[in-house]
């Protein structure tokens, strides 16, 4: 892809060399302008070409971020918070130039307190790290995005998955933060209380900020205990409304799942290639059940009932362990997976969340815009909360197939709207939606956004160019 990604009229600040002496000063050998460490730190997972900061700054703890901060801030420089580069709509992208502050480092766990079922990091801890470390406590961290994110990437962007269904997002699960603003200053931002009525709720307007508010260098996040038994199933419909229908149904039930994931046929195709499997290439649900032995069973007869009464076919079940993973394997590996569909490709993913009422009907109208379009575009969904991924396929040496793409993205992001949803149901704006978040909360509601920018970011320095444009 081209440097469409930068809007006209947008370019790159100066970066003062006093300002580059300074950051050596304090970091030292933690001050990088190499090309390859700037050119790692210049993309995301998006399809965007890399677009480079002038150097990169390795911080260590809060004081140090709240340092790099300062320091740019006094040199109008921007700074750009950066956790595992997983982001996939331009996040990390430094537009404008500036620092690339990377927070790998802070990767602490600072307080688990099973008692209160709370635990607290630092902001480059991954999801995995701190279920590897909850282990013994018979706790967990649910929020699962796919990616091995890291805590503070996941928080900025309001990150969910697979278990949102039952667990939530970041919005429901983050309880306090400590927060680095745009002038060096260090707030916290609520408390381990599992709830308050004290005051805005500053975590909240941190949650899914993406980093142009503030850097977030703590999390105190909700555990839960880890379920005394846990079923998956496998089930393959005759067609996309047959699955969709029984997600609905379950739902509307008050069936407690805690993961329904869908994907389409040519999905189910590129999972067979990829992890040669044999599966029925057609529409299929993956379940996951967690409870008591007792409910776990009957919530799984309730859904294969359900199943049976849309033309499910062939349950497959799983308790033990390695079946399980077995079974959500195909499903995890779904994005590397799509893209050996067309190798050499590049996906242009979106994705987009409706009430559940409206979920059949949106699928279906996708549906009929991707069998108009001459790309490969397989559908994945975590469907119980309504909430489905695209990944279009696109040659990056034909700008026809963006173009294509884009257009692709516009319509299913145009239907989604119309149904009372949202342009991002979790991969949040970054640059690819920035249009879209206009269309769908209306110029006010974005000058309100401006001002809060405005309020805390007045310089412009923090993540500048993304979410809306902005002018300091």
């Amino acid at each position: 892809m081209n440097s469409s990604a930068v809007p006209a009229g947008v370019l790159r600040r100066p970066f003062p060399e006093a300002l580059l002496r300074a950051l050596t000063g304090r970091f030292g050998d933690r001050v990088s302008t190499s090309e390859a460490v700037r050119e790692h730190h210049g993309r995301d997972e998006s399809p965007y070409d890399p677009q480079l900061p002038d150097a990169v700054v390795f911080a260590k703890t809060t004081e140090e971020v709240a340092a790099a901060v300062s320091l740019c801030a006094q040199h109008g420089v921007p700074i750009i918070p950066y956790g595992s580069g997983s982001s996939i709509e331009g996040q990390l992208l430094a537009t404008q130039g500036g620092v690339s502050l990377d927070l790998s480092g802070m990767d602490r766990i600072l307080a688990i307190n099973a008692e209160d079922l709370t635990v607290t990091v630092e902001a480059g801890v991954s999801r995995k790290v701190l279920n590897e470390n909850l282990r013994d406590t018979g706790l967990f961290f649910p929020i699962d995005p796919g990616a091995d994110a890291s805590l503070g990437g996941m928080t900025a962007t309001r990150a969910s998955g697979t278990n949102a269904v039952r667990y939530g997002s970041m919005r429901e699960n983050v309880l306090a933060l400590t927060v680095v603003l745009a002038d060096g200053r260090v707030i916290k931002t609520g408390t381990r209380a599992r709830k308050s009525s004290a005051g805005y709720d500053l975590t909240r307007l941190f949650v899914g900020s993406e980093g142009t508010l503030g850097i977030v260098t703590e999390v105190t996040v909700r555990l839960y205990p880890i379920p005394e038994a846990i079923s998956a199933a496998m089930c393959a419909f005759p067609t996309t409304t047959d699955a969709v229908n029984t997600v609905i149904q379950t739902i509307q039930m008050g069936v407690p799942i805690s993961r329904v994931e869908f994907v389409d046929p040519l999905g189910m195709k590129a999972v067979n290639q990829h992890s040669r499997m044999t599966l029925k290439e057609v529409p299929t649900l993956w379940f996951e059940f967690v409870g008591s032995e007792t409910g776990v069973q009957e919530q799984a007869e309730m859904v294969q009932a359900i199943a049976a009464e849309n033309g499910g076919l062939d349950f497959e079940w799983a308790t033990r362990p390695e079946d399980r993973n077995r079974l959500w394997s195909a499903r995890h590996n779904f994005y590397f997976a799509m893209l050996q569909l067309k190798p050499g490709c590049r996906a242009v993913t979106t994705d987009v969340c409706v009430p559940i009422s409206r979920l059949a009907e949106c699928i279906d109208g996708t549906l009929q815009d991707i069998a108009a379009s001459s790309l490969p575009c397989p559908i994945a969904g975590h469907v119980g909360d309504g909430n489905f991924h695209i990944g279009i396929l696109v040659d990056p040496a034909k700008p026809e197939e963006f173009e294509e793409a884009e257009a692709l993205n516009r319509r299913v992001v145009s239907r989604a709207l119309s149904m009372d949803g949202t342009c991002s149901g979790e991969h949040g704006i970054g640059l690819h939606k920035m249009g879209f978040l206009i269309e769908e909360h209306g110029d006010d509601a974005i000058d309100v956004m401006r001002a809060v920018k405005h309020a805390l970011d007045p310089g412009n320095i923090l993540n500048p160019g993304k979410m809306f444009s902005f002018t300091a």
